[in-house]
């Protein structure tokens, strides 16, 4: 029996999602995870790893399977070399397409996991340490740090994407005008609805004014962290305008089903509150073909 996807999977798009190898357990390799996105009719995936490079293995698969844009990068992450303009520079001449600032090392994310219990989360095959999670993108003057700018101009001159990880509102706020001011030209606010780092609308819809991409993020309505309902995220969506917003799943745990069927059910619910075909196609088609360049 032929398994079903959704007609919107054609030539769509996540832009934020994980498998194996990794740390963390994984509901598919990366082989699977990509069949699964050929077998939908899917044009592109970003693979985000936490704890290592995901350029490489980006490299090797689009190699192999040529006929969908799989892409990755490097997240900033003590484990990559943190804040490293050096790990950034390499990654970027590697063919790098997004540089994330740091997540499971960020201030924020340590800040929020010590008042939220979140079980089937970061929890690595082996145990890590995770007693130096204070990155933050300032220094001690409320400045933005020298090695953060290099990392900005390093993503501008490749003409690559920022994303912001698990910074807090006040840093994503801060690292955006910089990022501007040095001259990067695409950014994308990670998950900006999560409770990780969760970035009130109004601020969104000034973010994405300044010409930045805003994750709505599927994880973010699921059980794991009810942060908001689908029809609540679709209010989001018109709000800031669908031509600022891009459809991601953030699946790859084991407990939820696959990062593609994931999209398909954000796809679904989204049609069930309101928005129509060819606004759900700008955000999973459009918008992450135009930001990836």
């Amino acid at each position: 029996m032929t398994e079903y996807y959704h007609p919107l999977l054609q030539g769509a798009y996540d832009l934020h999602v994980h498998s194996s190898p990794s740390l963390f357990p994984r509901k598919q390799t990366d082989w699977e995870l990509v069949k699964e996105g050929q077998k939908a009719g899917m044009k592109g995936l970003v693979i985000k790893a936490h704890e290592g490079n995901s350029y490489d293995r980006a490299y090797l698969i689009r190699e192999k399977i040529p006929d969908i844009d799989v892409q990755g990068g490097l997240v900033c992450n003590l484990f990559t070399g943190g804040l490293s303009p050096h790990a950034v520079d390499t990654a970027l001449q590697m063919g790098a397409k997004i540089i994330w600032m740091p997540t499971i090392s960020a201030k924020q994310h340590a800040n929020y996991f010590q008042n939220h219990s979140q079980g089937n989360f970061f929890n690595s095959k082996k145990s890590l340490d995770y007693s130096a999670s204070v990155l933050t993108i300032w220094n001690d003057h409320g400045e933005v740090k020298d090695e953060v700018r290099q990392i900005l101009s390093l993503i501008a001159s490749h003409d690559a994407v920022l994303a912001t990880g698990h910074l807090s509102p006040d840093e994503v706020g801060i690292l955006v005008d910089e990022a501007i001011h040095i001259g990067v030209e695409r950014i994308l606010i990670q998950h900006a609805d999560l409770g990780i780092a969760q970035i009130p609308l109004d601020m969104q819809v000034d973010l994405a004014e300044k010409g930045c991409m805003i994750e709505k993020c599927f994880l973010a309505c699921g059980n794991d962290f009810n942060n908001l309902t689908v029809s609540e995220m679709a209010h989001t969506i018109r709000t800031i305008g669908t031509a600022s917003c891009v459809l991601v799943t953030d699946y790859g745990q084991p407990h939820n089903s696959t990062p593609i069927k994931g999209l398909q059910e954000f796809i679904e619910k989204l049609l069930e509150s309101g928005l129509k075909e060819d606004e759900i196609t700008e955000m999973v088609s459009t918008n992450p073909k135009s930001l990836l360049g």
